[in-house]
């Protein structure tokens, strides 16, 4: 072989090292900026708080939009964006009756969902304009979610709402002696939450609030796809696990909310007693949270003497019913719930 050959061999293998140098390096720099995300998500809860919002305010718009379709053409009086706080948009609400009516209606106070870091009384509104056709003023209620705002603050500020609601009864077209609290999972969560202060002394005691509403305000509950039992969610793994861990530390401002006063104080399946309001309870057979929230929930009610009434899909129900399965009201188990639900607050009020 001539020198000329041997030169050539020799340089092929630097010249196949340069792109495996190349290579390496950009894996170290792919390595490293792992670490920075992971560094990152791992002491603060905003990066996940934001992926899950924007996700939720996704489905949150698109779910009202189908809604909007189901809407009734009845005339309806609406006034939007009532401020009952001082922190600006985070406390406002929005007032629904029908136009025809002459004097106070039974009222159902709604509170959205969204993990406790997501959402708006707009996601709602849709709903509680069909439920307003039925005869009731129907008000939607914007609070301070997470990671802006820590527990109890929204409590504090729910509690407020009820105030101002009960305050201005007249105005508003409502009947301060008919009063509904619901919600929509995190919603749920709350709308127990504010019932449970309403009814029971020793929790509002607990957790330092004097009510705003007396007990005899207070006539019913409607909790639909709710989360009831912190210690329980605190145990949920996969995808699901992660995005409530992660809501739950930007909605509380601690990693530890399972083991301290957050989770204890938002369970409200411990705390709840014989005095609940009658309460409606609803939940998808596709929805985890039904499994481990909703049933435990309507069961511990029942075992209080709570006057309950469920609406449980069968397991193999088909098709499976997703989280919030009460608002796509263009699958016909929706309009079921839906039904149901004016049918169970028919039974609770008196117009």
């Amino acid at each position: 072989m001539s020198a000329e050959a041997d030169d050539s061999t020799r340089q092929r293998p630097a010249t196949l090292r340069r792109p495996r140098h190349r290579l390496r390096a950009t894996l170290w720099i792919l390595v490293a900026l792992i670490a920075i995300v992971a560094i990152v998500f791992s002491v603060s809860p905003w990066p996940s708080a934001m992926i899950i919002r924007a996700v939720f305010t996704k489905g949150g718009d698109e779910t009202a939009a189908e809604m909007q379709k189901h809407v009734p053409d009845t005339a309806l009086t609406e006034t939007l964006d009532i401020a009952y706080g001082g922190d600006g948009t985070d406390t406002t609400m929005d007032v629904f009756a029908p136009a025809s009516a002459t004097g106070p209606l039974p009222t159902i106070v709604w509170i959205h969902g969204g993990a406790w870091i997501s959402g708006a009384k707009e996601n709602v509104d849709p709903y509680l304009r069909i439920l307003a056709a039925e005869g009731y003023t129907t008000i939607g209620v914007n609070y301070t979610i997470g990671p802006e705002g820590v527990y109890p603050l929204a409590v504090h500020q729910l509690d407020e709402a009820l105030a101002y609601i009960d305050a201005h009864a007249a105005e508003l077209g409502v009947d301060a002696n008919q009063i509904i609290l619901a919600g929509d999972s995190a919603g749920a969560q709350l709308a127990s939450q504010m019932a449970t202060l309403i009814t029971s002394p020793d929790y509002a005691e607990i957790m330092d609030i004097t009510p705003s509403l007396k007990a005899d305000q207070l006539i019913a509950t409607i909790l639909n796809c709710g989360v009831y039992d912190l210690a329980a969610l605190a145990q949920l793994e996969g995808i699901a696990g992660w995005g409530l861990k992660s809501a739950m530390w930007a909605y509380s401002g601690t990693k530890t909310w399972a083991e301290d006063a957050t989770g204890s104080t938002m369970s409200t399946v411990d705390w709840v007693t014989a005095d609940f309001p009658a309460t409606y309870i609803s939940g998808g057979n596709g929805d985890g949270l039904t499994w481990l929230q909703s049933i435990p929930m309507a069961k511990r009610l029942d075992e209080l003497g709570v006057d309950v009434t469920t609406l449980f899909w069968p397991a193999p129900h088909e098709p499976a019913l997703p989280h919030e399965y009460q608002f796509h009201l263009d699958m016909p188990d929706a309009r079921t719930a839906l039904q149901q639900t004016i049918e169970f607050l028919d039974a609770h009020t008196t117009r």
